[in-house]
């Protein structure tokens, strides 16, 4: 049994230098879709091929390649992360909320790999 629940959802974040020219790119390479440009978090959403999987750009001066990062939607963020912590999960940092939008917490697999997750803030 697992120690939270998560939704039908996952976000694979990239750190790109250009979000807009990389979503470009992606739309036309891959026929991805642009879901978003939130200009203001330098953050852009594309939906992929595949149900309930999107992508993320996160800009970034100068981005490391092999750097994603799997978001994980959850319903609950606050109970979730709870969860994962009394399960001795490492977090990095506080939960950030951009109010309206999205509250995401990045946490650590036994090998230092970076996941997140994410509560929709939207609707």
């Amino acid at each position: 049994m697992s120690i939270v629940s998560l939704d039908n959802t996952i976000t694979l974040a990239l750190s790109v230098r250009d979000r807009h020219a990389s979503a470009e790119w992606y739309e036309k390479t891959l026929g991805f879709k642009l879901r978003m440009h939130i200009d203001e978090a330098g953050w852009s959403e594309l939906q992929t091929n595949t149900d309930g999987v999107t992508l993320g750009l996160g800009e970034q001066t100068e981005p490391q390649p092999g750097n994603s990062v799997p978001v994980f939607g959850v319903a609950d963020i606050a109970s979730a992360r709870s969860a994962l912590e009394e399960a001795d999960v490492k977090f990095d940092g506080e939960t950030e909320t951009i109010d309206g939008m999205v509250s995401i917490a990045t946490f650590y697999d036994p090998d230092g790999n970076a996941l997140m997750l994410a509560q929709d803030l939207s609707s």
